[in-house]
């Protein structure tokens, strides 16, 4: 068990660093070789902060494990709102720039709502994960389009570098997805392991215990981010990753196999998921910005939700 343990913590290492070399040198990449920072932002990056989450939903629903692809998935879109950007909120209010918020807490309100409405059957077909990825889509170009309108007329013209001086950059950038995919499939087997030892469902750990290990680098980014003052920069990245970590992660997973879909998702895991979004999309827009109390209520409400979940299901 202490071996199961100590591979965990490994794990979640190996997934915290392999994401950041993964962001970083592609950022660099990008720079270097003259890509245009609208493609770079809306595709490379977004994909690197959710990277964790992916490999190990995917990973899972490989190995035939869907109740982990699933758990995973909506528990990281659970631990964002209620456990990292309640937090965030309750170290510093957060302003809120009103047209952006509520465009990108649409698109993750609306990917929650078909997520809900696709699974009420009890499974997430491969048809079903086609809709959600077009919701994934349609994600990408809003933010291409934003950000191409930010940057159209502005964007620096770059000389390409050869490809020689990029060799550390891309073996950064190799490394970086190899150790996000090395661990997540070592995340994965103890997360079994471990709920088998403890005698807790598989669906509870991955709601927890993986959740919260694959958004690991969102909790980083964002507490860092806060500290320096740019505590305004977390609440676009969470809100772009809740939409991922639904409709595409949920969306390609389902390509792999059908997710089954437990009578606990449909009761208590989706709709509160879908609550912590209602109220963090109802603060945002009834005000400049989301107070320190507001976090408070966002907070209580996630540990409201793990108390219940070992309570109610366990």
């Amino acid at each position: 068990m202490l071996e199961t343990v100590a591979l965990l913590l490994v794990s979640l290492i190996m997934i915290t660093k392999g994401a950041d070399w993964f962001v970083e040198s592609a950022v660099i990449i990008s720079e270097k070789s003259g890509i245009p920072k609208i493609i770079i932002g809306a595709t490379i990056v977004s994909f690197a902060t959710t990277a964790p989450e992916f490999t190990v939903s995917a990973m899972a629903a490989y190995l035939n494990h869907v109740e982990m692809t699933v758990g995973n998935a909506v528990g990281s879109a659970i631990c964002n709102i209620g456990l990292v950007l309640g937090a965030v909120i309750v170290i510093k209010a957060i302003p809120v720039e009103l047209n952006g918020f509520t465009r990108k807490g649409g698109f993750m309100l609306g990917s929650a709502l078909l997520l809900f409405a696709v699974s009420y059957d009890g499974v997430v077909s491969s048809f079903d994960g086609i809709l959600l990825l077009l919701v994934f889509i349609g994600f990408l170009y809003y933010n291409y389009r934003l950000q191409r309108a930010v940057f159209d007329g502005n964007e620096e013209l770059r000389e390409k570098v050869p490809l020689s001086q990029l060799k550390k950059d891309i073996l950064l950038f190799i490394a970086g997805a190899l150790l996000v995919v090395i661990g997540s499939r070592i995340l994965v087997d103890a997360g079994i392991t471990i709920a088998e030892w403890l005698g807790v469902p598989e669906m509870i750990i991955a709601l927890t215990l993986v959740a919260l290990g694959t958004s690991l680098p969102e909790l980083i980014t964002a507490v860092s981010a806060t500290l320096k003052g740019h505590q305004d920069i977390s609440i676009g990245n969470i809100l772009g990753a809740n939409t991922m970590d639904i409709a595409l992660i949920l969306g390609a997973s389902s390509q792999i196999r059908p997710l089954t879909i437990l009578p606990q998702s449909l009761n208590y895991d989706f709709p509160f998921m879908i609550a912590l979004m209602v109220i963090l999309i109802i603060f945002g827009i009834t005000g400049k910005k989301l107070e320190k109390w507001e976090g408070g209520v966002i907070l209580g409400v996630y540990i409201g939700y793990v108390v219940g979940l070992f309570t109610l299901y366990n």
